[in-house]
């Protein structure tokens, strides 16, 4: 892969060094054809402040990971005119996602559909907000796999895998949050891997930086929103394991 501006700055602090090859690489790269739709789904971490009002492709992508993506990809594939398109709505849950699948999804007939979800499933669950459990997480995350596969046969599923990093909210509140955010994050690697899609590890990532040394709160400050440092380091990972 091409060395990209956006990974300088990352690069230079050490966070993008830990990767485990064995765990972050795609085993094969996928082939982009010319006008295809690259969709990101989610919360506030892949909203990171788009364009809501009137979103169109390739413009308002917000701050994060999908931007950063998005101009990476367009930069290595300046000839195929890809449609990246963000979606992500922040305070979303499963059943958000489902209520408006249809028009935010469906019918925008991606290539590649990229979900980061679950980390406001428990969040608002402990806000007393929302009382979903971790099995309704799955069953519903489930049923919105298998029912957009059977409208889009063709599209490449991208699950990327909730994460937290010990700092902000979640230090202090890690009582709380675990051992029932491990469990979610058991549950959304095994609805990927029965759907047939590509896993991104996004804790594993975290945890390795974290292990080679960069501190939690420079990738998320209260441990749930990447910096734009985690942002990066998202983006690098994500285009590595999903091979483009």
């Amino acid at each position: 892969m091409k060395r990209r501006p956006f990974l300088a700055a990352a690069a230079s602090t050490g966070a993008l060094t830990c990767l485990k090859p064995a765990e972050l690489f795609a085993a094969e790269k996928l082939a982009l054809s010319k006008g295809d739709v690259i969709l990101f789904q989610g919360d506030s971490i892949t909203d990171a402040g788009r364009e809501k009002k009137s979103p169109v492709a390739n413009a308002g992508l917000g701050r994060g990971y999908p931007k950063f993506i998005a101009e990476s990809l367009r930069q290595d594939h300046p000839d195929l005119d890809l449609q990246i398109q963000n979606r992500g709505i922040s305070g979303n849950k499963v059943p958000d996602l489902d209520r408006r699948w249809q028009a935010d999804c469906i019918d925008l007939q991606p290539k590649i559909l990229s979900i980061l979800i679950g980390v406001n499933d428990i969040w608002h669950k402990l806000n007393g907000k929302y009382e979903g459990t971790s099995e309704s997480y799955k069953a519903g995350f489930a049923a919105l796999l298998e029912r957009t596969r059977t409208a889009l046969p063709q599209t490449t599923f991208v699950i990327c895998e909730p994460f937290v990093l010990m700092s902000g909210t979640v230090k202090e509140n890690q009582d709380k949050w675990f051992p029932e955010f491990d469990v979610r994050r058991t549950y959304a690697k095994e609805v990927a891997m029965d759907a047939g899609a590509i896993w991104v590890p996004f804790q594993t990532m975290f945890d390795d930086s974290v292990a080679s040394g960069t501190e939690p709160q420079k990738l998320a400050g209260d441990g749930v929103h990447p910096t734009q440092l985690g942002h990066q380091l998202m983006a690098k990972t994500w285009r590595e394991v999903v091979g483009i």
